[in-house]
């Protein structure tokens, strides 16, 4: 099913292109820095992100499998409309070693299981949580926000091996993160000359 793209989606896109060369990256990348840094207005993604190719690939092909998407915020989850996904932070209860948004990601797992898409845009310690599951990820969109832990939960990510779309600075969120799913949802394959806007 294709998406239409509103017309001032199509202009900031423009703007953006104007502004900043994407054109090296490659296709689905291209489309996740793309689309972050649409939803933020903010050109440092592009060198900030840290993603590859390869594990996109994998990552989209899983996605429009049909893998469930794990969110951990439903801040997160307002921002993909294109797909139902999984938050289980209503549900959480925090404990004496334990925050709420890693009781979350705990009890989302017991739910999806091994093989998910995992969207962190708010929680560092939702990260945190998830490098201790053996949750064997499609992809981990790794964007949390914050002073205290973000920065270090991202590397962290980095280092574990997953696959996994992550940044190096302290910012993020939950618009970002959505945004980097989305990216991988809105892509169409099938047409690698359109322009990204047509992907996007």
């Amino acid at each position: 099913m294709n998406r239409v793209v509103h017309p001032i989606e199509e202009e900031s896109y423009r703007r953006l292109r104007a502004r900043l060369d994407t054109s090296h990256f490659p296709p689905l990348t291209r489309a996740v820095v793309e689309r972050v840094i649409h939803s933020a207005a903010d050109l440092d993604y592009a060198s900030d992100l840290v993603m590859d190719e390869g594990e996109l690939e994998k990552a989209y092909a899983a996605l429009h499998a049909g893998a469930p998407v794990v969110v951990d915020v439903e801040m997160v989850a307002a921002g993909i409309t294109r797909r139902e996904t999984v938050c289980r932070l209503r549900d959480a209860v925090a404990g004496p070693e334990l925050t709420r948004s890693a009781h979350a990601v705990r009890l989302a797992y017991e739910q999806v299981g091994p093989g998910a898409l995992w969207v962190i845009g708010n929680a560092p310690t939702a990260l945190e949580e998830l490098l201790t599951l053996d949750a064997s990820p499609a992809l981990v969109i790794g964007l949390p926000v914050g002073f205290v832990g973000a920065a270090e939960s991202k590397a962290a990510l980095r280092e574990s091996g997953l696959p996994a779309v992550s940044n190096v600075s302290e910012k993020g969120g939950s618009a970002v993160a959505a945004a980097a799913l989305n990216a991988l949802l809105y892509h169409r394959t099938s047409h690698p000359d359109a322009h990204p806007e047509e992907k996007s």
